[in-house]
């Protein structure tokens, strides 16, 4: 997928495979939402994992936080 702003246009990564379930259709009448609440009201998508051990390298929101201050 891609998420598209005023200005540019990026291509959507997953730390994991598996299958789109769910969008959030909400985010096409109010984009804004993802800089406003991007855990709660802003989610992108849902994905069905298809390697369920894939989940075990995922990073927790306050890991992914401090690799980012990093």
């Amino acid at each position: 997928g891609a998420v598209e702003s005023v200005k540019a246009v990026s291509d959507l990564f997953a730390p994991i495979s598996g299958t789109v379930v769910e969008v959030n259709a909400k985010l096409k009448d109010e984009p804004q939402l993802v800089n406003q609440d991007c855990y709660e009201k802003a989610w992108m998508l849902k994905i069905k994992p298809s390697a369920r051990e894939e989940m075990q390298h995922l990073l927790s929101a306050a890991a992914y936080r401090q690799f980012l201050e990093s």
